[in-house]
């Protein structure tokens, strides 16, 4: 729990330092191949990518120990500390209203996690179930990104969130399949196909995510890639890998950690002093 969190963290000043890269990209470099081409030139979006690898690393170590039902929704946390960084970084002070939905997103968190009591299954899937998950995913995103060609604006980057949340939760499954094969044999990871497979959807991920960030703005983005990516997750694992979270009477509590999940979410999304500074240049220009 502790490395998930810490995973967060990491996330969280990535997606800021990411989005203060491409807020600068001119509209020419609008293009996939032109956008990363300008990015990988900037010094921000390059340690924005350090902390990217960091948060990789967290995610991986706690994904060895625990489940994705357990270890994905904790990275919901990466959006209060997205709010705190950013806040920090643009010279404002986080209002009540903003801290009463950090607090409402924890509190969610926490019921959400104790109602579930997700608990680890050393089941592996097998193909046919990476095959059936793969299908789904892709279709999905295809379909999302699709739809948000056809959008603008703060509509758009919602869409476009959604669909690298799904694509950053798929990406976790496959992580942990590969935690797997390294506690088996770490002599066979570098021939197993979940390490390039991961890779794979780890950039196609990481690309949606820059164009979302380009489309609109951090605080439209970070709610809807933060609750898709738990949810998905705890999909992939209940699906995949087997993992039991509790059911009945327990879903009511369940409902209701979501339900403050997303009030946490939304309230820090629609923060006006974040709005109002979002564009604003940073503490070192």
């Amino acid at each position: 729990m502790v490395l998930a969190v810490f995973a967060a963290v990491s996330n969280a000043l990535s997606s800021v330092l990411q989005r203060r890269a491409v807020q600068s990209a001119p509209a020419t470099h609008g293009l996939p191949v032109g956008l990363m081409w300008y990015l990988i030139r900037r010094p921000a979006w390059l340690a924005g990518i350090g902390a990217l690898i960091a948060g990789f690393l967290f995610q991986a170590a706690a994904l060895s120990g625990a489940g994705l039902a357990l270890v994905q929704p904790i990275l919901v946390t990466e959006l209060p500390f997205t709010m705190i960084f950013v806040a920090w970084l643009f010279r404002i002070r986080l209002a009540a209203k903003a801290w009463l939905a950090i607090t409402a997103l924890t509190v969610g968190l926490a019921v959400l996690l104790v109602a579930a009591g997700p608990v680890e299954s050393r089941r592996l899937p097998d193909r046919t179930g990476w095959t059936i998950a793969t299908i789904v995913t892709v279709g999905v995103v295809a379909g999302l990104v699709a739809v948000a060609r056809v959008l603008r604006g703060e509509r758009r980057a919602t869409v476009l969130g959604v669909a690298s949340g799904l694509g950053f939760a798929f990406t976790a499954a496959l992580m942990k399949q590969a935690t797997e094969v390294l506690a088996e044999d770490p002599r066979a990871l570098l021939t197993s196909w979940p390490v390039y497979a991961m890779v794979a959807a780890g950039l196609c991920s990481l690309l949606l995510l820059q164009l979302a960030l380009q489309a609109g703005t951090l605080v439209t983005i970070q709610p809807a890639l933060n609750v898709t990516d738990p949810v998905a997750s705890i999909a992939y694992g209940v699906g995949l890998f087997g993992e039991q979270i509790r059911l009945g009477a327990w879903v009511v509590p369940e409902v209701m950690g979501i339900g403050l999940i997303l009030y946490g979410s939304v309230g820090l999304a629609q923060s006006a002093p974040i709005r109002r500074h979002e564009h604003v240049t940073p503490l070192d220009g």
